[in-house]
């Protein structure tokens, strides 16, 4: 998957992303929550979709839609200031999401390849992180 970042959108989301790429700190994590025509849940190290990196993001709400492909920051139910490392790709239309998370990024190659994902909360045998990397960073 090929993902670009929105920074004029969520500015302090794209860094704490970018850090953690940096960082390594999504390597290897699995796709811990995967719901059909939803989203596909990651970056939680424990892999249970409670753990995180320790630090929270105060909320950066956008106009943006949640269809296909979106990008955004998974945070818990009653408190908008609480995304950490975990973050959701929508696979299908969620309105119910729209103005409530924080959108930092859109899929621009490869969704096709997350209607395979192994379904579940978490699925059996998950799908994982290989390796996450920018494009600025590779030669």
């Amino acid at each position: 998957l090929v993902i670009e970042s929105l920074p004029k959108l969520a500015p302090e989301h794209v860094k704490r992303i970018k850090d953690l790429v940096h960082a390594k700190f999504y390597d290897g994590l699995i796709f811990h929550n995967v719901v059909a025509n939803f989203a596909a849940e990651t970056g939680d190290p424990a892999g249970t979709g409670s753990g995180g990196s320790g630090q929270k993001l105060k909320a950066e709400f956008s106009a943006t839609k949640f269809v296909r492909g979106v990008v955004g920051m998974k945070r818990t139910r009653n408190d908008k200031n609480s995304a950490d490392s975990q973050f959701f790709i929508t696979l299908g239309a969620a309105k119910h999401l729209d103005g409530k998370y924080t959108a930092w990024g859109r899929v621009i190659h490869g969704i096709r390849h997350t209607d395979k994902f192994k379904k579940g909360s978490p699925p059996r045998d998950p799908d994982r992180i290989t390796s996450m990397r920018l494009a600025t960073d590779l030669k």
